[in-house]
């Protein structure tokens, strides 16, 4: 596996400014289990950022229907 294939892990603080929201959102997507995560010790949690970007999709609106 090369670190192309590997997948990329987001802490609290960069998926939160990824989609400008506060960490205490991402905190409680995590425990509504909207939002999987991964604990890398005791106190690290990294986000997989395929699963954040699925959890903020674009709202769909009459322009996107009609391209």
């Amino acid at each position: 596996m090369s670190i192309q294939d590997a997948a990329e892990y987001l802490t609290l603080s960069e998926a939160a400014a990824r989609y400008k929201v506060s960490q205490r959102t991402v905190r409680r997507r995590i425990s509504t289990g909207d939002l999987p995560a991964l604990h890398c010790g005791r106190r690290i949690i990294r986000i997989p950022a395929t699963a954040l970007d699925a959890l903020f999709r674009p709202i769909p609106n009459a322009r996107s229907l009609a391209s």
